[in-house]
């Protein structure tokens, strides 16, 4: 059974955006690691003043596991993103009649 995760985090959009841009294969490279200890898929979306990430991972354990690698958190920051731990919601992944 997967899980989806779904991330808000506060942080500089701008600057966020820039370093997507900018630091890509640093992004690449995190997301190969991910992928690795269980990601299955993973996406970002900006609003007003925060990022957003919508991951479904293996299992929480799993996205426990790589979370918690302070490096992580460091590039997070880095990033844009402003300190302290996101909010986030944790669900089961279902499969429905009307999924696309």
């Amino acid at each position: 059974m997967s899980v989806l995760v779904i991330g808000k985090f506060q942080a500089d959009t701008a600057k966020f955006q820039q370093s997507l841009a900018e630091r890509a294969g640093e992004f690449e490279k995190i997301a190969a690691e991910a992928r690795t200890q269980g990601a299955i898929h993973h996406r970002f979306g900006i609003g007003d003043g925060i990022v957003m990430i919508v991951d479904e991972w293996q299992s929480i354990e799993h996205f426990q596991q790589f979370f918690s690698n302070p490096d992580l958190h460091a590039f997070i920051e880095s990033a844009g993103a402003n300190p302290g731990p996101p909010d986030l919601t944790v669900a089961e992944a279902i499969t429905s009649p009307d999924q696309f």
